[in-house]
């Protein structure tokens, strides 16, 4: 049933995922169903809903990671980061999380799917400073926008995108953007079996004239 309905789900958002890498995504949720009973990973425990709620939300912005290396904020579960770096073997992946426990989850999920592109780092936001910058922040977890912004300017390359996905249209939060941001795009996603809005904003440092 759910293997159908994950399939299912990809095929409707047109993504091309193989059949290996959907059962690596079936994995992952087993793993993520287990490991929740024990810790608090996602307020989420039917698993269909997970499938709709985390695999396929997390890869409705698919279409939009064009970056080699991207970093997941506020990772938590590993969402987006897990499902992003099992479709996409060749994106560098790194989960920032501040709670160890989650931390530790993602180093077991990675390991037990032999996710070699995936780094966990259990670090407060603003206590990393990577050696390497990013071309893309992405975040499922942050309040606002501002705040994302606020907190992870310093992860990003001078090109970088900032990735934050939101539930409705966040236009009182695009109006209270700094003046160090310029929006470039606001998607709308697609979530099959999702009848929540679902959007995608995309942002980049604005251009000094």
């Amino acid at each position: 049933m759910l293997e159908r309905q994950l399939a299912q789900g990809i095929e409707q958002m047109g993504l091309s995922v193989t059949v290996a890498q959907q059962a690596l995504l079936m994995d992952y949720l087993r793993l993520m169903e287990k490991w929740n009973k024990a810790i608090n990973l996602t307020a989420v425990r039917d698993p269909a809903e997970m499938v709709t709620k985390h695999l396929l939300d997390s890869l409705s912005i698919l279409p939009y990671v064009q970056a080699e290396r991207c970093i997941d904020v506020g990772s938590g579960g590993g969402l987006p980061g897990i499902p992003l770096a099992i479709v996409r073997p060749d994106l560098a992946v790194t989960l920032l999380d501040s709670n160890g426990k989650k931390s530790r989850f993602q180093f077991q999920a990675a390991t037990a799917l032999k996710l070699n592109n995936i780094t966990v780092v259990n670090k407060r936001v603003e206590q990393f400073l990577p050696e390497q910058l990013f071309d893309q922040i992405i975040s499922r977890a942050f309040s606002s926008i501002e705040d994302m912004v606020h907190w992870t300017e310093h992860l990003g390359t001078k090109d970088a995108q900032w990735l934050a996905m939101k539930g409705v249209y966040p236009e009182a939060e695009l109006t209270a953007l700094p003046a160090s941001l310029t929006c470039s795009a606001v998607h709308h996603l697609a979530v099959p079996g999702s009848d929540g809005e679902r959007h995608l904003v995309v942002l980049e440092r604005a251009v000094a004239h």
